[in-house]
């Protein structure tokens, strides 16, 4: 049975390219097209699609505005197409805060020159959403970690991995966590023009301070170190202090930044005085790196199925046994503080 698509672009031209995209696949239907909010609108009340790729800026109404009503009234499926530049990213980050399920890129110059980059990444980001089953906004915050029962975590350091849905699973974590939880590193799958405004979107809501690691950042109680876009994160020791060391390389498990090269180092040099969290996302990057942590003495806390955005990267670990404990995302702040 193939995947029903509507495509929402004010551009004619990005709406060709788009219905060509994804009708070279056989899996896939495109079942309308619509250039604004409103035709949008009634062609969801009729054609009930199973996937709505949608752009940002539109006429009449804006993409977000629209987002925000459908996940309101007609919860279903969406994936942004987004300029990848600074203003881009952050109405991104909005939009998936509001309910996307994901996004891909608009090149930055006309979209036909980026065809044959956004293909394979819009096709499988269009698949996966039709998997996703997607829930009202919920309303209800996570509990708040007990302040109180944290001591001295100098010598801690705390790893989170994530991917598809994983902006806001991060965000419910770290913003449960008090302000003087462990030093903290992060790998979420994200473009190098995302990391920055998601690491300030962060610090904003926070207790702990959250920004995007520079090469050299010590790793210290309250510091939340987000890996740049496009480029591996790893963990270092000398003497005492714990450190990053930013750098390129070829794609491990088939992204830059990698969890697995973060959670691998951490294994190598911190054992036991760490804890390893792997989230929501699409495929199995960070799972044989949490396993090689959990083989090195450190705890190590799974997302579970049933409030994973997608069950892929969590599901892989837990299968492979990496994953001590599974938890709700509820539950995994204070998963982490019970840890340590």
């Amino acid at each position: 049975m193939s995947i029903r698509v509507l495509i929402v672009d004010d551009s004619a031209t990005a709406r060709a390219v788009l219905y060509e995209i994804l009708s070279s696949d056989p899996l896939i239907e495109v079942v309308a097209t619509a250039s604004d909010a409103y035709i949008a609108r009634d062609k969801i009340v009729e054609l009930k699609p199973d996937v709505v790729c949608l752009d940002v800026e539109m006429p009449r109404m804006d993409g977000i505005t629209f987002l925000k009503k459908l996940m309101h009234y007609i919860p279903v499926p969406v994936v942004m197409v987004s300029s990848l530049t600074q203003n881009g990213a952050k109405t991104t980050l909005e939009a998936l805060e509001s309910g996307a399920v994901d996004f891909v890129g608009k090149p930055h110059s006309h979209i036909y020159d980026g065809v044959d980059s956004m293909k394979e990444e819009l096709l499988a980001k269009i698949k996966m959403a039709s998997k996703v089953k997607v829930r009202q906004r919920s309303l209800k915050s996570l509990q708040q970690a007990n302040t109180n029962s944290l001591s001295e975590t100098t010598n801690k350091i705390l790893a989170i991995g994530a991917s598809t849905g994983g902006t806001e699973a991060l965000k419910d974590v770290l913003m449960a966590l008090p302000r003087n939880a462990p030093g903290t590193v992060v790998v979420q799958h994200m473009p190098s023009n995302f990391t920055g405004p998601f690491a300030e979107r962060l610090n904003g809501l926070c207790s702990m301070e959250v920004r995007e690691a520079r090469n050299g950042d010590s790793i210290t109680p309250g510091v939340v170190l987000i890996a740049p876009g496009d480029y591996h994160m790893v963990v270092r020791r000398s003497g005492a202090r714990y450190y990053v060391e930013i750098g390129t390389g070829e794609k491990v498990s088939g992204h830059r930044p990698s969890v697995d090269v973060l959670f691998n180092s951490i294994a190598k040099v911190v054992g036991t005085n760490a804890v390893g969290v792997i989230l929501t996302g699409m495929g199995g990057d960070g799972a044989r790196g949490l396993l090689a942590m959990r083989h090195a003495g450190a705890m190590t806390l799974g997302q579970d199925e049933a409030s994973s955005v997608v069950y892929g990267m969590p599901k892989v670990a837990y299968e492979l046994g990496s994953v001590i404990k599974q938890l709700p995302l509820s539950k995994i702040p204070n998963g982490i503080l019970e840890a340590l």
